[in-house]
């Protein structure tokens, strides 16, 4: 399955649409670090993409929307729409808004089978978690685990579905005709 991404990680201004898989949106990640040696430019590109974030609706600043284990507040909203679920967050810290961002725009936007199953290599590729405080680090992983949670959530609601779909066909298929 592919998805709908925004190009340019540092600049969210320009909205060209192309479509990209998981892998490659990693692989975009990666590539766009790279391009930096010192981690003060790292991280203040995390300040960038998180200041780039779209704003959360406050109606979904609430205790059930907040990532435990998490040193700073960080609010993460998943809709299921069209198959795909769509991530949107807010942190009250500038780099834990970025590596939320970051994740979002890895993750956002494709099936919940894919999120489920994604191997989120660009984290170790880029030192990520070699560069952030203890702290920091456990809310990364507190972020990735309820990105995941949602994915499993949507996935057996997707199954549920489909049982319930095929369960009505059957009483269907079974239903006297008149």
């Amino acid at each position: 399955m592919l998805s709908y991404k925004k190009t340019s990680l540092g600049n969210t201004k320009n909205k060209k649409i192309i479509i990209m898989t998981i892998n490659e949106q990693q692989d975009e990640v990666i590539e766009e670090f790279e391009g930096f040696t010192d981690w003060m430019d790292k991280y203040q590109m995390l300040i960038d993409l998180g200041n780039d974030l779209e704003p959360l609706d406050a109606k979904y600043k609430t205790e059930q929307n907040l990532i435990d284990g998490c040193q700073s507040r960080v609010w993460l909203q998943a809709d299921y729409t069209d198959g795909n679920i769509v991530f949107t967050a807010d942190s009250d810290a500038l780099i834990t808004k970025g590596i939320i961002a970051l994740l979002i725009q890895v993750l956002s936007g494709h099936t919940p089978k894919e999120i489920a199953e994604a191997d989120l290599y660009f984290i170790d590729r880029i030192g990520l978690k070699d560069h952030l405080s203890p702290t920091r680090s456990n809310g990364l992983l507190s972020m990735v685990k309820q990105i995941r949670m949602y994915a499993l959530a949507y996935e057996a609601k997707e199954e549920e579905g489909k049982a319930e779909g095929t369960k009505a066909e059957e009483a269907k298929e079974g239903a006297p005709h008149a």
